[in-house]
C-alpha cells in the first residue's frame, strides 16, 4: 500500500470491548506500510501474533516498520479509520521513534525502552567478560561489574552485578577524566584500582575504563563504559592479595592511580607486566584485562548502534531523563518514608553497628520531607582501624546508593540520580573513609 493509504481490511467483525460491541476491521500486518494510521478499534494479524487496537487508541506504522500505539480519549465516532491526507498529517505529527519530545519531556514508553536498552548493553558487556575471561573469580564466581556512563562520567545504567562496585565506579570514571583531561583519544583505555585517589573499592578490583568517540561529535568522548573485575592476585603479601592481618595498603599489592592500558588501539603489555610484576599469576591478569577491554568494546559497539538507530541527541536526552527519573523516584520514596514513619518535616533516623574488631559505625539520616532529600551523617563513627576493616569514600557511596535503590519499588536502572537528593557527612579519620593511602580496606565486611 502507498504511504498513508490503508489497504482494505481482510474482514470486518463484531468485537466486544469495555464499551460494548464494536464493528472491528481486521488487517494483515504485512500489508501495512510506514505512515499508515489506524483509529481503533482494529485487529492487526500476522502468523504468530494479534495486536488489538482498542477504541481509544491510534496505531501508527513507523518508518522502521514498528507499531506506535497512542492511548488517549478518542474524538469522533468509534470505528472511524483515518486515511489519505488526515492519516498523513497524523504520521507527520507522530514523533520519530526513540526521539525526545519537542518540549524536552520524557515519553514514559521511551523512558522504559531506553532504560532497558541501556541495562541490556551493560548485561551484554558482562556476558562478554564472563565468556572471554579465564580466572575462576571472574568466569565462575562472577565477581565483576559493567556499567555505562554519560559524557560527564555520571552513572547511567548497570547490569545487576556486584552492588559494592556500582556506586564506586562513577568516581573511578570521573577521576580518570580529570587525570587525563586534554589527552584522551579514540582507542584509549585506562586502568585504575586505588581506593583512596582513583575511586577503587580495594586493590584486587581492577577497573578498565573506555571513552566512546562517535563520528561527527567533536573531540570529547560522547559516553564512557567501564568494567571492574576482582583479580585473584596482584602481588600482595599473601596469595589472593587480601592478607587478613594487613596494616598497609601496599600489603595488598600493586596500587594503580591511573595507567593508559591501551594507547590509540595498542595494548601496553610491557607496562602492565611492570606494574603487576609481583603477581603470582600474571598470565591470568593479562588475559582477564584483555577480557575487560573486550567487554568495554562490546559496550561501545552497542552504544554506537543505538545512537545510529535513533540519534545521538535522543540517546543523550534519555540518559538525562533516566537520571532525573531516578532522582524523582528517590525523592518520592523519602517523602513516603517520612510520612509512613511519622518523622515530620525534618525527622532523624539513627542506627549503629559494630565490626568484628569492635569499631562502631554510626549513621543518622535526616529527611527533609518537603524537599524529598536526606543527609547521611556518619559522625560518631569510630576512628579508622589499624587493620583492613576500613572502606574508601566511593564504597560508602555504593552502600548508600544500593540501599536507596532497594527501597524504591520502581523498575529503573541504578544510576547517579539516586544520590542527587543525598548529602553526605563523612568525618575524616573514620573507617569510612580512611584519610590516607596507608591503610587497607576490607570492602565486603565494612560495606
Amino acid at each position: 500500500a502507498a504511504s498513508g493509504a490503508l489497504p482494505p481490511p481482510t474482514s470486518v467483525g463484531r468485537t466486544y470491548f469495555e464499551s460494548g460491541w464494536e464493528e472491528t476491521p481486521s488487517y494483515s500486518l504485512q500489508s501495512l506500510a510506514p505512515g499508515n494510521v489506524l483509529e481503533g478499534p482494529a485487529l492487526l494479524l500476522d502468523d504468530i501474533s494479534t495486536v488489538v487496537v482498542e477504541p481509544n487508541c491510534t496505531a501508527t506504522v513507523t518508518a522502521t516498520g514498528h507499531l506506535e500505539i497512542l492511548v488517549r480519549p478518542r474524538k469522533g465516532a468509534r470505528g472511524e479509520t483515518r486515511t489519505g491526507p488526515e492519516a498523513q498529517r497524523g504520521a507527520e505529527a507522530a514523533p520519530a521513534e526513540g526521539a525526545p519530545s519537542p518540549s524536552g519531556d520524557a515519553d514514559p514508553v521511551q523512558l522504559s525502552l531506553y532504560s532497558h536498552r541501556f541495562m541490556g548493553i551493560a548485561e551484554q558487556m558482562g556476558r562478554t567478560l564472563q565468556r572471554t575471561s579465564v580466572s575462576t573469580n571472574i568466569k565462575e564466581r562472577l565477581d565483576f561489574s559493567c556499567a555505562l556512563f554519560d559524557a560527564s562520567g555520571g552513572l547511567v545504567a548497570n547490569a545487576p552485578h556486584i552492588p559494592v562496585h556500582l556506586g564506586a565506579m562513577q568516581d573511578a570514571v570521573q577521576l580518570q577524566q580529570r587525570r587525563w583531561e586534554g589527552d584522551i583519544h579514540a582507542g584509549d583505555v585506562f586502568l585504575s584500582n586505588c581506593p583512596h585517589t582513583a575511586g577503587g573499592s580495594h586493590l584486587p578490583d581492577l577497573t578498565v575504563i573506555t571513552p566512546a568517540f562517535l563520528p561527527g561529535d567533536g573531540e570529547a568522548p560522547a559516553f564512557w563504559v567501564a568494567s571492574r573485575g576482582h583479580h585473584a592476585d596482584i602481588g600482595g603479601a599473601t596469595p589472593g592479595s587480601m592478607p587478613p592481618f594487613s596494616h598497609s595498603l601496599s600489603e595488598e599489592g600493586a596500587r594503580i592511580v591511573g595507567f593508559r592500558l591501551v594507547s590509540r588501539g595498542v595494548l601496553q603489555e610491557e607496562g602492565v607486566r611492570s606494574i603487576l610484576a609481583k603477581s603470582r599469576n600474571l598470565a591470568d591478569n593479562l588475559s582477564d584485562l584483555k577480557a575487560q577491554v573486550a567487554a568495554n568494546e562490546m559496550g561501545l559497539r552497542l552504544l554506537a548502534s543505538l545512537a545510529a538507530e535513533s540519534s545521538l541527541a535522543a540517546v543523550r536526552s534519555y540518559m538525562h531523563h533516566i537520571q532525573a527519573n531516578a532522582e524523582a523516584t528517590v525523592r518520592a520514596m523519602l517523602r513516603a518514608f517520612a510520612a509512613r514513619t511519622g518523622l515530620g518535616a525534618n525527622g532523624v533516623c539513627t542506627a549503629a553497628d559494630q565490626l568484628d574488631d569492635g569499631s562502631e559505625i554510626r549513621l543518622a539520616v535526616t529527611i527533609d520531607a518537603a524537599a524529598g532529600s536526606a543527609t547521611f551523617d556518619f559522625s560518631g563513627t569510630s576512628p579508622q582501624s589499624y587493620s583492613n576493616l576500613n572502606a574508601p569514600r566511593a564504597v560508602t557511596y555504593s552502600a548508600v546508593i544500593y540501599s536507596l535503590r532497594a527501597l524504591c519499588d520502581t523498575d529503573m536502572p541504578l544510576n547517579q540520580g539516586c544520590l542527587a537528593p543525598v548529602t553526605f557527612v563523612l568525618p575524616e579519620g573514620s573507617p569510612s573513609p580512611p584519610p590516607g593511602p596507608s591503610f587497607p580496606g576490607h570492602v565486603p565486611d565494612t560495606s
